[in-house]
């Protein structure tokens, strides 16, 4: 894999592509042209920024036909996207980091008005101090938002969450914004084969956009971002919470549509040598795969362990975490975020999926800013869940003593 920007063939009949080297970023860009939403604003930050320019160029060629609206801020890109979604417009848009942290109150917003934007992150760290480089507290700022999260662990999962989002944020029980998170440069920046579908196949399998109560549909006037008095806030709020639990059923069932188009099976967990696991580590986007080949050597050398890879964070799969973690009496948790003064927030989802149950649990914080996680601390990583007896306080990957 490369960081080093690819050109694309561009005149490429659709008939005959097959796979392209992309980016996760170009994967992206391509999910978006064949979707072709109706409106895109945008506010480039790195790493996001190829996103953003790939799409405008196939805007400019005439491949696709979006809006493409300049603001001047992320909050204004979020503000635009909700607006344009509740008028009756697919809408579609991208950022990361502090431009997430930025749309943050326009993210509650949209939950709550109910409208269905997807929106692509280049997960990277929150300042400060300003770092670029990638870990996961852009997106645990936005976990309790009400919009969904789905992490990816590599370009083609990148390309496939993108063309599946749309129907997840349209479902008309859902109806919420969808978060398609991918590791910055990890992933975004890092090219490798990525299968594309047929235009037409996208076309079919995503459909036309309809919102059940438009904003300019006169013929039906609705009120739209009311003020809430006590009486009605609470249940408001509650009907967000049934969106999300359907989430999880509408995420299974489109991707099972969406198997039989591609054949590639998309599920809210997914496990690697986990059916007779002792150890276990659990885990949100690249770093899964990151892990596998040091798991195949401890199995070579006779130790039980696996991966768990967490694909949708939000609504997180409490029941299929339990399940797939059901022989496991080890597992360790990898956060690639902090939080001051609790602990970590996958950890936490994981705790709690695995109330109740005999397992030894730990914490593990990693990759901060950027930081590789590099094949000693995973050994370090195993031994120490290996030793374990208790809980303990959680332990810092790869942190300079």
């Amino acid at each position: 894999m490369t960081g080093m920007p690819i050109q694309l063939d561009l005149t490429a009949p659709e008939k005959t592509r097959q796979a392209e080297l992309l980016t996760g970023a170009e994967a992206v860009a391509h999910a978006m042209r064949q979707i072709n939403p109706d409106v895109v604003p945008v506010y480039r930050i790195t790493p996001q920024t190829p996103m953003v320019e790939t799409f405008a160029r196939f805007v400019a060629d005439g491949r696709a036909t979006s809006e493409l609206v300049n603001v001047e801020s992320e909050h204004s890109a979020m503000s635009s996207a909700m607006a344009a979604a509740l008028a009756g417009g697919r809408t579609m848009t991208a950022t990361a980091s502090q431009g997430l942290a930025l749309m943050i109150e326009v993210v509650y917003l949209a939950s709550s008005m109910r409208a269905p934007v997807v929106m692509a992150v280049g997960n990277r760290a929150l300042s400060g101090p300003i770092n670029i480089h990638c870990d996961h507290s852009d997106s645990m700022l936005a976990r309790d938002s009400g919009a969904i999260q789905l992490f990816a662990r590599d370009a083609q999962e990148v390309y496939d969450l993108m063309v599946m989002a749309p129907r997840i944020a349209e479902h008309p029980a859902v109806l919420l914004p969808v978060l398609v998170c991918q590791d910055g440069f990890t992933v975004t920046h890092s090219a490798e084969p990525v299968e594309l579908l047929l235009d037409e196949q996208v076309r079919d399998f995503v459909g036309e956009y309809h919102v059940p109560y438009a904003l300019l549909d006169l013929d039906r006037a609705t009120t739209h971002g009311p003020f809430a008095m006590p009486d009605y806030y609470y249940e408001l709020r509650r009907q967000q919470v049934d969106a999300m639990l359907f989430a999880a059923r509408a995420f299974r069932e489109i991707a099972q549509e969406f198997a039989t188009i591609c054949g590639r099976e998309y599920h809210a967990v997914e496990g690697y040598r986990l059916e007779d696991a002792d150890c276990a580590v659990v885990v949100l986007g690249s770093t899964a795969g990151t892990l596998e080949d040091p798991v195949d050597g401890l199995r070579a050398a006779g130790h039980r362990v696996g991966v768990l890879s967490v694909r949708s964070f939000r609504p997180f799969p409490h029941g299929s975490v339990r399940e797939a973690l059901h022989r496991a009496r080890r597992v360790a948790v990898l956060d690639r975020s902090l939080a001051p003064g609790s602990r970590g927030p996958l950890y936490c989802d994981v705790a709690s999926a695995l109330y109740g149950d005999p397992v030894v649990l730990r914490e593990y914080v990693y990759g901060l800013g950027g930081r590789d996680l590099e094949p000693n601390h995973i050994r370090r990583l195993f031994d120490d869940l290996t030793h374990s007896r208790g809980r303990g306080e959680a332990v810092y990957l790869g942190l300079r003593a």
